[in-house]
């Protein structure tokens, strides 16, 4: 499997997991049903919350009109957009992979902002009196794809391969 399959097979993957968790959380689906505002401790880290998000990662920009919300959805294609072409490119698995995580993540978070006008968070982390943003998969994975797009960025690049002095190439006789 070439760079490029691997990185769009993990989109396809990071697309489907958070698309199913949100049908889970909202729909019930023989599971759970969140009706807003609703939380459920899940571990003493960790609680389901069921928050709609009308702006981008972490509450960022808050889309409050129709004009708004356009505007991410509009944003959100062309950003996946150029990260298809980037991906298409990939020479390095991390970087494939990473770019898979963002796509996938920016496509459910668009399914949301498309269908709903806004976006279903769900997990909250919380510790030492201390809560963090609730999220959903889609941003854990943009999040990792991130990361995973900064260590390809800060790795040294693959060395040239050296050719030997006395091979005999590029010598005159």
């Amino acid at each position: 499997m070439n760079k490029r399959d691997a990185g769009l097979l993990v989109a396809g993957a990071t697309f489907a997991l958070d698309q199913l968790s949100k049908m889970a959380l909202l729909y019930g689906a023989g599971f759970v049903h969140m009706p807003q505002g609703a939380a459920v401790r899940v571990l003493p880290f960790f609680n389901l919350m069921m928050v709609w998000n009308p702006g981008i990662s972490l509450g960022l920009f808050p889309a409050s009109s129709v004009e708004g919300t356009v505007f991410l959805a509009t944003f959100q294609m062309v950003a996946v957009g150029v990260l298809c072409w980037w991906l298409w490119s990939a020479k390095k698995a991390s970087l494939a992979i990473g770019l898979g995580m963002v796509i996938g993540g920016a496509l459910g978070n668009l399914i949301d902002r498309l269908v709903y006008g806004k976006v279903a968070d769900f997990f909250q982390l919380h510790a030492f009196g201390y809560s963090f943003y609730v999220f959903n998969v889609a941003d854990a994975a943009i999040t990792f794809g991130v990361v995973a797009l900064l260590y390809d960025a800060l790795m040294k690049p693959d060395a040239a391969p050296v050719q030997n002095p006395g091979s005999g190439q590029g010598q005159k006789e």
